[in-house]
């Protein structure tokens, strides 16, 4: 025990802990520059990127049914999360259905039947493990303004006008989905295993995602940017989409980080 307590990677996030939050941020921001410095030129095709955070999406679920069907409990677990996402899976994949049907389609339908079947054990067989009292965020104050996003902001494409809207609205939800659970946690205190890898593998699903809009940006020279200027607000909209799902999870894969590294079974998240 001394020598894991005495460990360089210990000392590492003894000594960042100690540091300032606008240190903190520099530190984050340091290592994801690098993050993506290493994705620029290690992946050549970008639609990979949206295939590998799928793909995380996915491995998070699985996580979620390994834990309900061995454990028998979904304490920990956010019902609204799965709900939120069973959304705009469902919206998605409608959207995908009718504009494309590739790869992505495929994976967003193994989402959402995972995602479905996760529901239907928390609201019938593991109920009376559902903690209904902590997961008190309130849907309408993300549904709304997401479908008010979404009929005031779509993409321009030649495609039908309400399966645009529906796109929009499938992607701005996608970026607060998670609110629910990490509202579920932070009431909680304590979070168990399962459930912090879940939302960890979302966190590096976000990255994936927001890592293919810099990366074009910089490989555009901000071309992508500029087209809002042409009335693609779209553009830029799903790109501060991107970020504001990365920035959500951040806080959260850090500390998830640091009690793996600490040893700590159970993660405790930090006081508000």
């Amino acid at each position: 025990m001394g020598r894991r307590r005495s460990s360089p990677v210990n000392k590492l996030f003894q000594w960042v802990r100690r540091q300032s939050i606008k240190v903190k941020v520099c530190l984050g921001s340091l290592l994801a520059l690098c993050a993506l410095v290493a994705l620029r030129f290690w992946v050549k095709n970008h639609n990979y990127f949206f295939i590998a955070s799928e793909v995380a999406h996915v491995a998070g679920i699985v996580v979620l049914i390994y834990k309900l069907t061995t454990q028998k409990t979904c304490s920990g677990l956010s019902l609204k999360t799965q709900e939120l996402t069973a959304l705009f899976l469902a919206v998605r994949l409608f959207c995908s259905t009718m504009m494309e049907g590739d790869i992505h389609t495929v994976l967003d339908f193994s989402t959402l039947v995972s995602t479905v079947w996760v529901i239907y054990m928390i609201q019938f067989k593991l109920k009376s493990t559902y903690i209904k009292e902590l997961d008190n965020f309130r849907l309408y104050y993300v549904v709304v303004p997401a479908a008010v996003l979404g009929v005031l902001v779509h993409p321009y494409t030649l495609y039908n006008r309400i399966s645009r809207i529906l796109w929009a609205f499938s992607a701005y939800m996608e970026a607060v989905s998670v609110l629910p659970q990490l509202r579920l946690m932070q009431n909680a205190k304590m979070i168990e295993p399962f459930t912090s890898h879940y939302v960890f593998a979302l966190g590096i699903s976000r990255f994936l995602a927001c890592a293919h809009w810099i990366i074009q940006i910089y490989e555009t020279r901000g071309g992508y940017i500029f087209l809002v200027g042409s009335g693609y607000f779209w553009i830029l909209a799903v790109f501060l989409c991107e970020m504001v799902q990365t920035f959500i999870l951040a806080d959260f894969c850090y500390y998830y980080i640091k009690s793996k590294m600490e040893g700590q079974l159970v993660m405790r998240m930090p006081p508000v």
